[in-house]
């Protein structure tokens, strides 16, 4: 449920991993699967490229699985009432559970069920983070250290993109969409940002139902995707609180972008911790 686009460090292409400047050893390679372009980038000079296979044919059965456009898909059957949850496959109850995890540390913000009638579990929303931190693990197995995976603007980054140079991780301005707001340098982390600027207002206060005022854009930061993305949508939800409530939490940081009276919608506000994921000095006009 992340909105981001792809990340950049330079400007040229909002939110795109930033392009290595000189050739670089490795395997790239990009597939349409979940809705979205997924990217594998593998820095590694002896990672084999058989490899990228095996994580890309892992992340096609997790559509097959979980996809909601796809009628005979386990989450689909779930969705119209014809498979209980204590007969669903160990993947989606572990699925389910951490979407339960999420209700409870977001006190009901994130609700998988909130927003359906019949109250029955749609995980559309964490899905996605969960998948590509799989398909990382299977990277990891194949011996990959230095990678960037890149799902439609969810982002996973272990190692270096060149020795000494962290994975450079733009967030596109949710109003000029020509330009970033930030750029992070990111080694070991993953990083989700929800907003309303491309799909529209389809995340909604599960309390109201309307959708949240004053903000464009949650960024999260940390150690893993699956809960990034859905603390990213949980704090987006929030409105004035998000960034209190993602500085409680351990091991995240979070940034948002402003919708201001004014109409400048351009204040980049963060909390204390995520000022180490800032790549250069953030502009003056983006202030805390």
């Amino acid at each position: 449920m992340s909105d981001s686009g792809a990340p950049s460090p330079t400007g040229r292409a909002p939110d795109a991993v930033s392009p290595a400047t000189t050739p670089l050893p490795g395997r790239h390679r990009v597939e349409h699967i979940m809705g979205t372009a997924i990217g594998l980038d593998v820095r590694d000079e002896s990672f084999a490229p058989a490899s990228l296979e095996a994580a890309f044919e892992y992340l096609r059965a997790v559509d097959e699985r979980f996809s909601t456009y796809k009628s005979t898909s386990e989450v689909s059957r779930l969705m119209r009432g014809e498979l209980g949850v204590p007969d669903c496959s160990p993947e989606l109850l572990e699925v389910l559970d951490l979407c339960e995890q999420v209700r409870v540390r977001s006190e009901g913000y994130f609700d998988i069920r909130a927003h359906r009638a019949d109250g029955l579990p749609d995980p559309t929303g964490l899905v996605k983070g969960w998948a590509l931190d799989n398909a990382a693990g299977i990277l990891e197995a194949a011996g990959a250290r230095n990678y960037c995976i890149n799902g439609g603007g969810d982002i996973v980054t272990r190692g270096e993109a060149a020795p000494g140079q962290a994975w450079r991780v733009g967030i596109r301005h949710p109003v000029m969409t020509d330009k970033l707001a930030t750029v992070l340098a990111v080694r070991d982390g993953a990083v989700a940002t929800s907003g309303a600027y491309e799909r529209g207002d389809h995340v909604r206060d599960p309390f109201t139902g309307r959708a949240p005022g004053a903000v464009l854009s949650v960024t999260v930061v940390g150690p893993s995707l699956t809960f990034a993305d859905a603390y990213a949508t949980a704090a987006f939800a929030m409105g004035p609180t998000r960034l209190t409530w993602v500085a409680s939490l351990a091991d995240y940081e979070g940034a948002s972008i402003t919708a201001d009276p004014d109409g400048s919608n351009g204040r980049l506000t963060w909390t204390p911790g995520f000022e180490r994921w800032f790549a250069d000095p953030h502009p003056a006009v983006l202030q805390r």
